[in-house]
Order: structure tokens, then C-alpha cells, then sequence
């Protein structure tokens, strides 16, 4: 397996492709419940930040959606995360 790698896409579909205890960390994004705006910024031609945003998203979670979104996840394997992590990664 590679080391140091981030691997970009739906975790479901990719944590699949890993064999039991063989992560040493997995991170899921976004952070949920976080209240917040988050904003795409773009660089102006020099590489500064000038004040021209877009809104990316609202996070708007609601902890029923938490549970129920945590029910379809369960449902769709998504216990394969807690297969995934090595014994080691606690070290």
C-alpha cells in the first residue's frame, strides 16, 4: 500500500478497495455542524486574496439528519472504516 497519500472521492467507494487493518487514519470531511458559511476565495493574478468570494456551501445539520444519515451509512457498509484501521494507528 502507498504511504502518505490523499485520496479524493466518495469514502465508500474507495475505503472498499483497502484490506482490514491496513489504515492508520482515515478523515472525513466536511465537518459537520460546524454553523458556518464556507467560501471559495480566488486568487487575484499576483497570488493575493482579493475580497471576491463565492458561497461554497452552508452547513445546515441537524442532528436528526446526523442519525439518519448515519443509519444510511451503516446500511450502505459503512462500517468498513472501523475494519479498515490498523491496530497501529493508536501508537
Amino acid at each position: 500500500m502507498k504511504t502518505n497519500v490523499l485520496y479524493w472521492g466518495d469514502n465508500l467507494n474507495i475505503l472498499r478497495d483497502f484490506d482490514p487493518d491496513s489504515v492508520h487514519l482515515i478523515y472525513l470531511d466536511p465537518p459537520f455542524n460546524s454553523k458556518r458559511d464556507y467560501n471559495v476565495i480566488f486568487k487575484d493574478d499576483t497570488g493575493a486574496a482579493p475580497p471576491a468570494q463565492i458561497k461554497a456551501f452552508t452547513d445546515t445539520w441537524k442532528w436528526h439528519m446526523a442519525v439518519d444519515a448515519y443509519k444510511e451509512v451503516i446500511a450502505k457498509g459503512g462500517n468498513v472504516s472501523r475494519l479498515l484501521v490498523s491496530c497501529q494507528a493508536s501508537n
